[in-house]
């Protein structure tokens, strides 16, 4: 047992005169700055621009004759194809979660999740395979 608390001061010693020492910290650590949850914009993929055009164009087909028939045609095709990009974009509209991290390094990190994650401002984590692991609170 005085070995042992031998060891241990002669080791502590060492510590203490080897100034140049310094432990390496965590470099995928850091303390959750902030949750927040984000509206989305949803992407088209232009199938609402092709359903909305193709609407559109017999919509406007039905109007006037003539010259008049092929402009209202033209211009219910263009009018439909972006109404219909616009409602594709808010329907595939979604909410995200979105962590701010401050890193141990001093940088600020952003995670983007579908769902709530279980973590608050202040949580202490970890980045494993690109997703955040709570270390400790």
């Amino acid at each position: 047992m005085k070995a042992l608390r031998h060891c241990l001061l002669a080791l502590l010693l060492a510590c203490a005169a080897a100034p140049g020492l310094v432990l390496a910290a965590c470099q995928n650590c850091g303390v959750v700055t902030s949750v927040k949850s984000v509206a989305e914009e949803g992407k088209g993929t232009g199938m609402g621009a092709v359903a909305g055009g193709v609407v559109g164009g017999l919509v406007g087909n039905q109007i006037g004759s003539g010259t008049g028939n092929t402009l209202a045609t033209i211009a219910g095709a263009a009018g439909g194809a972006y109404a219909g990009h616009q409602v594709e974009k808010k329907v595939r509209s979604k909410n995200v979660y979105k962590v701010e991290v401050k890193m141990h390094d001093g940088q600020m990190r952003e995670f983007s999740y579908d769902n709530k994650p279980a973590l608050v401002a202040g949580d202490k984590v970890k980045v494993e395979n690109g997703t955040l692991v709570r270390t400790s609170k």
